[in-house]
C-alpha cells in the first residue's frame, strides 16, 4: 500500500543526486586535447599537360609544437585548406607516372612554408599526410611504341 510514496521518493532522490554526480565526474576528468589539427578532406587536382585527369582526396594532420594554443589554432583550419588548394592549383602535387597519388614531400614542404603566415612562427612542428584516395582509378597512358623503319 505504501509502495507509491516510496517509489516516488526514490525517484526524486535519484533525480536530485544524478546531476551532482555527473558534475563531479566531469570536474575530475579533464578533457585531453591533442596537439594537432586535422584538416577536412581536400580534393587536389592531378593535371597532366594542362588537362585535368583526376582528383586525389587527401587527409592531412598538422602537428603543433608543445607550447601552441590548440583551441585557438584549430580555428585556422580553413586557412590551411585554402593555402593547400591554392598551391595545388598553381602547381599540382603530381607524382610522375602515377595519376592516383600526390607528392607527399612537396605537400608537406608547402604547408610548412605557409604555416608561419597562417598561425605564426614556431607553432607547427610537422605536417603528415594521413591518407590519400583517388576519385577514380586512372592508369597513365602506355609509352609510345618505338617507330619502325
Amino acid at each position: 500500500m505504501h509502495r507509491r510514496p516510496l517509489i516516488l521518493a526514490v525517484t526524486l532522490l535519484a533525480a536530485i543526486l544524478a546531476p551532482r554526480a555527473g558534475a563531479a565526474a566531469a570536474e575530475k576528468a579533464p578533457t585531453v586535447v591533442g596537439q594537432y589539427i586535422d584538416l577536412q578532406p581536400v580534393a587536389l587536382p592531378i593535371v597532366i599537360n594542362g588537362q585535368l585527369v583526376n582528383y586525389v582526396f587527401v587527409y592531412v594532420r598538422i602537428n603543433l609544437s608543445s607550447g601552441a594554443d590548440v583551441t585557438k589554432l584549430r580555428d585556422k583550419e580553413p586557412f590551411f585548406r585554402d593555402a593547400l588548394v591554392r598551391e595545388s592549383h598553381r602547381t599540382p602535387f603530381i607524382v610522375p607516372g602515377d595519376w592516383q597519388k600526390i607528392d607527399e614531400a612537396r605537400l608537406d614542404a608547402t604547408l610548412m612554408r605557409d604555416a608561419p603566415a597562417i598561425v605564426g612562427a614556431g607553432a607547427v612542428s610537422s605536417v603528415v599526410v594521413t591518407s590519400q584516395a583517388p576519385q577514380r582509378p586512372v592508369m597513365p597512358p602506355r609509352p609510345a611504341a618505338p617507330a619502325r623503319r
